[in-house]
């Protein structure tokens, strides 16, 4: 009796756990979606249609670049920096000073 009582009580908190965890986890995403949402609107501001549209595209392929590029935005414009929308030739300008630069490769045949 004494062991099932254990047993029980054992469960019962490893449930808890899992139920705190569950909603800490999705208390997580909340606060990601808002971040995003936040960012996304931010950039809607900052960037012509052209520029998020280059973004938008870039993103699939490198979405690293992307996001150091659109946080890099932000810090810009939250310390006053940036003023003015940037437009897509700008954008492109950013992007070539930021992308890593693309290594040749060279085969000789003998």
């Amino acid at each position: 009796m004494a062991d099932e009582d254990e047993l029980e009580a054992l469960r019962q908190r490893k449930l808890q756990e899992l139920q705190v965890r569950a909603q800490q986890e999705v208390l997580a995403q909340e606060q990601a979606k808002q971040v995003d949402a936040q960012k996304q609107m931010l950039m809607r501001q900052l960037l012509t249609p052209e520029a998020r549209e280059r973004l938008a595209n870039l993103r699939m392929t490198r979405p690293d670049v992307v996001e150091s590029v659109e946080n890099q935005l932000i810090m810009l414009v939250q310390s006053g920096r940036i003023t003015q929308q940037i437009d897509d030739y700008t954008l492109r300008q950013i992007l070539r000073k930021v992308m890593p630069t693309k290594r040749e490769i060279k085969i000789e045949r003998r």
